[in-house]
């Protein structure tokens, strides 16, 4: 699966945008997805997931009642809508596919096939 991203920008507190996540190659909707993010001088972190049916979701407390994972299989697309954005969600965001069930749905070393990322940068 090769992924790739898009979306991100530079938006005011309290704004929104939309990820995407575009696959191609072997069955997208086989794969649990995953968003992640990575700050400046900090560690990849887990965002949200979403099984391959979209009959699961899961979310980080830091986004939960903000953020919204979604899929259309049919275009092998999978989104992040991003409401209410704070300073502290300016980060990198990545997408992913889950391809090993070791650990657990937040789990980064459950996940491969990662996208270049895309930067979201949140001002005050």
């Amino acid at each position: 699966v090769q992924l790739v991203e898009s979306g991100g920008g530079l938006v005011q507190t309290g704004g929104s945008l939309r990820l995407s996540c575009a696959a191609s190659g072997r069955a997208f909707d086989t794969y649990t997805m995953g968003w992640f993010r990575q700050a400046p001088g900090k560690e990849r972190e887990w965002v949200a997931s979403i099984s391959w049916g979209s009959t699961s979701t899961d979310y980080a407390d830091s986004v939960k009642g903000r953020f919204t994972i979604s899929r259309d299989n049919a275009k092998n697309t999978m989104y992040l809508q991003m409401n209410a954005l704070k300073v502290e969600d300016t980060a990198v965001y990545y997408c992913a596919a889950r391809i090993t069930y070791v650990a657990a749905v937040n789990a980064l070393k459950d996940y491969g096939y990662w996208g270049q990322g895309t930067q979201v940068t949140v001002s005050s």
